[in-house]
């Protein structure tokens, strides 16, 4: 299942007020110590991509990648930007494993 929360769709609105309408992609995004995130950005579907249309906008994602996910995600925006949950955690998330984060990453204590 996929949802779009009305601070998600509010900020879409927002950004989509004088321009027209994009696809919006979910992809996989490289993260730091919590770990690979799902990431947004303007892009049109291709034959690879499960789509779906929400309250006026278009999003995709690669099949395979909507799969791992569990077939589900939530897209809502917080003031530091859209937060996408999958239905199913990625493999390797909320671990630390990176040197960078040394002890500042909450997830290592």
């Amino acid at each position: 299942m996929f949802v779009l929360t009305e601070n998600a769709r509010a900020e879409l609105d927002a950004f989509f007020a004088d321009k027209e309408k994009a696809g919006i992609r979910l992809y996989l995004a490289p993260g730091g110590c919590s770990g690979p995130r799902i990431g947004l950005a303007l892009d049109e579907p291709n034959e690879q991509d499960f789509v779906v249309e929400q309250d006026g906008y278009t999003f995709c994602i690669v099949k395979e990648l909507w799969a791992t996910i569990g077939e589900g995600a939530t897209v809502d925006a917080s003031p530091m930007g859209f937060i996408v949950t999958p239905a199913t955690p990625l493999p390797g998330g909320g671990g630390c494993g990176c040197s960078s984060c040394g002890s500042g990453c909450s997830g290592c204590h």
